[in-house]
């Protein structure tokens, strides 16, 4: 079960309205309507009052189960834009190299096109997280960049190749 759809059981079971839920864990009404609703997670601070409003454990309240399942789809999300961005760098470098091979001009378009899903899909493969740092997120950005240039600098030598 959701944490949206258990709040919702919860508070209907104790008899609470959400503006009356909202007024004993010191948030607004909104804030009760967005987390039954699945738009938005409770705070710490705010599952330890529900658990202590609704007389459950943190561990009842949120299930293994649930954080499981979002870790895992994150995780697979990731793993495709992984993959959908090796596929993009390998059509760039591939359409390089017959372009340089070729000496066909308009084959370095598709390979330019290989780049721009690489550094797409490369940013959405590892989004930022709350528990990254921003040292980390910087460290993740500046990998990045190195492969861009290297490609970058492989297109524009077949592109200078091919006309020079």
């Amino acid at each position: 079960m959701e944490l949206s759809e258990k709040l919702v059981k919860l508070r209907k079971q104790s008899g609470m309205t959400q503006e009356e839920l909202a007024a004993k864990i010191y948030v607004t009404r909104t804030a009760v309507s967005k987390w039954e609703n699945g738009k938005g997670y409770p705070a710490i601070d705010s599952l330890k009052l529900l658990s202590s409003v609704y007389g459950v454990s943190l561990d009842e309240l949120v299930s293994d189960g649930d954080v499981e399942e979002m870790r895992s789809a994150r995780k697979k999300r990731s793993r495709i834009f992984y993959w959908c961005a090796v596929g993009c760098l390998i059509f760039a470098a591939a359409f390089a190299v017959v372009c340089a091979v070729v000496k066909i001009a308009w084959f370095i378009i598709p390979s330019a096109l290989g780049v721009a899903g690489y550094v797409v899909f490369s940013f959405l493969s590892k989004p930022l997280q709350s528990g990254m740092t921003r040292a980390d997120f910087m460290r993740y950005i500046a990998c990045r960049a190195i492969v861009l240039l290297i490609v970058v600098a492989a297109l524009v030598t077949t592109f200078a190749g091919i006309f020079g």
